[in-house]
């Protein structure tokens, strides 16, 4: 089991070039099932989940290359539409290709999805939708099935804005007969990039970002070259490096209005932040201001973001607050922290973080993705060495990020 080790001190200064986005990128590898003619990726981060889904393709039939960060992935091999669960408990985004796979031949068995322990993700709301389009569904032994003699068009209202659920029934929607009106759907901006890569390829849909988006199903979709966003969650993973070690980080590859909600609460903290030559200088000169915040859906600050604030928190000069209403889990990296010296307290679904003057390293442990950013942001700025252990946690979701910190300064260290 890999660990990194980071020896704390160091302002990171330079430029740093952010990777396409894992959270868009995994629904459109799995949208890429939709369609028999090959379509090519570009910006793809090389991390483990999109090797795993990588995996998930090669399963199902579909050829998949890669050069470099481009993926190239031929849907018109694709032969089976049942995913065993060897692969889909390594990744919970593996659950995206049912509804491609209902889109495209009308039926889908996969096993119950894994990933992080970060809370109940249900797969309800999928379900809801897919029998709404006309799939009767079924539950047993760990896996669900879903068989149609035809997809129809409908309108389906979400109990909560589900970004895996919208993708999912934006996929199978979009080859169904007549049309579908997705209401209450997730508005986040890999939704966008979603619609944008359907709509290339043939489809039409129209309303995401906007809450109610517009289906109109076609016969076929077509193959289509497509670069994904950028990373908005490791682009705002950088930007805390440069708040936590008061440095001064060039971003590269971003899209700002992605941001905002992040850009806002790290504002409130003292840092500095200016568009620069088409991306983002943030300066962390100033000592750290606290700030209460809350998770919400977009266009409210992403609870992927929040243990990577909670360690800036730990250095501010106050008391801060933290609630946490998407994941109820999510709150595993606290103990982690105060082994690094933080003062944080747990009430329910809020973390009363009272900052200290410094951080110290420790040995530590990553419970999930998030959470390992978050320690190795803490780590950053701690006395001392740090070992993070589970680091694969962290491979999950960021492309060689100690080559990435080490020329912003850092010393960091892959241990195997």
């Amino acid at each position: 089991m890999s660990r990194i080790m980071v020896r704390g001190g160091n302002r990171l200064e330079g430029t740093v070039e952010v990777s396409g986005s894992k959270n868009s990128t995994l629904p459109i590898m799995a949208a890429c099932l939709l369609s028999s003619k090959p379509c090519v990726l570009n910006r793809v981060p090389d991390i483990e989940d999109i090797r795993v889904m990588e995996g998930v393709l090669r399963e199902l039939g579909a050829g998949v290359e890669r050069y470099g960060d481009t993926l190239v992935i031929d849907g018109s091999s694709v032969d089976s539409w049942e995913l065993s669960d060897d692969l889909t408990r390594k990744m919970r985004a593996s659950n995206l290709v049912m509804g491609a796979l209902i889109g495209r031949f009308g039926c889908a068995r996969v096993a119950y999805p894994g990933g992080c322990a970060i809370g109940s993700r249900p797969m309800d709301l999928h379900i809801k939708g897919f029998h709404k389009l006309g799939c009767e569904v079924y539950e047993a032994h760990g896996y669900m099935e879903a068989k149609s003699q035809g997809l129809n068009g409908c309108e389906i209202l979400l109990d909560f804005p589900s970004v895996g659920a919208t993708e999912n029934i934006m996929m199978a929607a979009a080859r169904a007969k007549g049309v579908t009106v997705i209401r209450n759907a997730a508005r986040e901006p890999e939704i966008v990039d979603l619609q944008n890569f359907l709509n290339r390829m043939g489809a039409r849909i129209r309303g995401t970002g906007l809450g109610t988006i517009r289906i109109e199903g076609v016969g076929e979709l077509g193959g289509v070259t497509y670069d994904v966003i950028p990373d908005r969650i490791e682009a705002g993973t950088f930007m805390v490096a440069a708040g936590i070690t008061r440095g001064d980080i060039v971003l590269e590859n971003v899209v700002s209005e992605h941001l905002e909600p992040i850009i806002a609460k790290l504002k409130e903290t003292g840092v500095e932040i200016m568009k620069c030559n088409g991306g983002l200088r943030v300066l962390g000169k100033r000592p750290l201001r606290p700030v209460d915040l809350k998770t919400l859906p977009f266009p409210g600050f992403p609870t992927d973001m929040q243990p990577q604030m909670m360690a800036l928190l730990s250095l501010a000069q106050g008391t801060s607050m933290i609630v946490e209403t998407v994941f109820e889990n999510r709150f595993m990296h606290v103990d982690e922290l105060r082994r690094m010296g933080a003062d944080i307290a747990i009430e329910g679904r809020a973390a009363i973080i009272k900052g200290k003057p410094h951080l110290t390293g420790a040995v530590v442990e990553a419970t999930d993705l998030r959470a390992g950013a978050a320690l190795v942001l803490a780590a950053l700025r701690a006395e001392g060495e740090t070992f993070i252990g589970n680091a694969h946690h962290i491979y999950r979701g960021y492309e060689d990020i100690e080559n990435k910190l080490k020329q912003l300064g850092a010393e960091i260290f892959r241990v195997d």
